[in-house]
């Protein structure tokens, strides 16, 4: 996709995929910062008992929950790191073709994941490929 780009509606497909990934990435910010509270106030919560997991009766939950949080707040740096990725290609003209066969990604699917590099039928065929948007 290159800037000049325009879909049927006249816009620029350009700007309509820079706002679409600048939506997804304050979304992202907003998460990763609610994830950091959580995680913080797990830790200021878990401070002020008992410090022995294995003993305290909620420490198995405290010690899950910790770990959840850890997992998601991880989940969504990666989401961060594909986005910023993104812009990155979008800038270099790059935006909307698949990393595997260079055919171009379906409008539809960078509507839903604006940061997909693969084309619906590539991602289909990498049973490595992590299934998930952030």
């Amino acid at each position: 996709m290159t800037r000049e780009g325009h879909d049927e509606h006249g816009l620029s497909t350009f700007a309509t995929a820079r706002a679409r990934l600048a939506a997804d990435r304050a979304d992202t910010l907003a998460r990763a910062a609610a994830l950091n509270r959580d995680y913080d106030a797990i830790v200021a919560a878990n401070a002020l008992v008992a410090v022995d997991d294995e003993h305290d009766p909620d420490g198995g939950s405290t010690a899950f929950e910790r770990a959840h949080v850890a997992a998601l707040m991880a989940r969504t740096r990666d989401h961060l790191e594909e986005l910023d990725q993104a812009l990155v290609r979008l800038e270099q003209g790059q935006y909307g073709q698949c990393e595997n066969c260079g055919e171009t990604i379906p409008p539809e699917r960078l509507e839903i994941r604006p940061a997909a590099t693969t084309c619906v039928r590539c991602a289909r065929s990498d049973p490595h490929r992590p299934s998930h948007p952030a």
